[in-house]
């Protein structure tokens, strides 16, 4: 069992954030590896990749947004209530390096995954630009420590409600202009990756992703989490989560992620129903 010792309800309380005593996990995870999480005995398995560790306290931090009956269970626990299981780290840890000026784009809750690749890059001496998104300021997520994590912030809504008003994509486009940028990382909504993979590859810069496939067992197993790189099957969970965004079925991936959206809504309607909620 692993207790929640802090929770806070982000982004208008669609966003939890939770921190988990699991010292293990934390001892041994590294930036873009991912955890998954079981509410209880009948609860569905959730892959979340962690957004902050801290081997000393001997806890991780997992960010999530509210988008169904297992996720709204996950809102349901309180600091005290504990995961029946948390499993990892999982994943394949990003590879970091000195390279020179990076841009590190997040949208939504990949704000979170992306949080620690993003101080780890700046750790290493690189020059990191960060540009952060999201539809509404209501839904902007960790500006602080994304600004803490890089030298420079910028910051996109979707309605022009804060910051730049437009896409991630408009202010990544200028850095590329004026920036010798060596590495984009991208982490967000399926859209949002495809664009930003599509953008680098007219400027020819590296960029990285993190796929966020269904997944089932974690460990290579199931082949649910199978994703098509550069015309190769590759598994998320153990090849990655993180790719080559030039080399990914980003159509492929979205036609999967949406196989069983009747079944998640209904479930997710029978669960509020039955908790009263609706």
């Amino acid at each position: 069992m692993f207790e929640i010792l802090k929770r806070q309800e982000m982004a208008d309380g669609t966003v939890v954030l939770n921190e988990i005593s699991a010292p293990l996990i934390a001892k041994k995870a590294k930036p873009g590896q991912f955890v998954i999480l079981k509410a209880n005995e009948t609860g569905e398995r959730i892959p979340l990749t962690m957004a902050e560790t801290d081997p000393k306290k001997g806890t991780i931090t997992i960010i999530y947004q509210v988008v169904g009956k297992s996720t709204a269970l996950f809102k349901s626990l309180q600091v005290g209530d504990k995961y029946q299981d948390v499993i990892g780290p999982l994943g394949t840890p990003t590879h970091l390096e000195k390279v020179g000026t990076v841009a590190c784009v997040g949208g939504g809750t990949g704000v979170a995954v992306l949080h620690p690749i993003t101080r780890g890059l700046k750790e290493l001496g690189n020059h990191v630009i960060a540009i952060i998104g999201a539809r509404t300021k209501d839904l902007l997520i960790l500006e602080d420590k994304m600004k803490a994590a890089s030298h420079d912030l910028r910051v996109c809504t979707d309605d022009g409600s804060y910051g730049h008003h437009g896409f991630v994509t408009d202010v990544l486009k200028e850095v590329l202009e004026k920036e010798d940028v060596k590495l984009v990382v991208g982490i967000g909504p399926v859209p949002m990756m495809k664009f930003v993979s599509k953008l680098t590859a007219e400027y020819g810069v590296k960029t990285l992703v993190s796929l966020n496939a269904i997944m089932v067992d974690g460990t290579g197993m199931c082949g649910c989490c199978r994703v098509s790189v550069g015309g190769k099957t590759k598994f998320a969970c153990v090849d990655g989560p993180e790719f080559d965004g030039h080399q990914v079925d980003f159509d492929e991936l979205a036609q999967r992620l949406d196989a069983y959206k009747e079944e998640e809504k209904r479930a997710y309607e029978k669960y509020l129903h039955e908790c009263k909620l609706s």
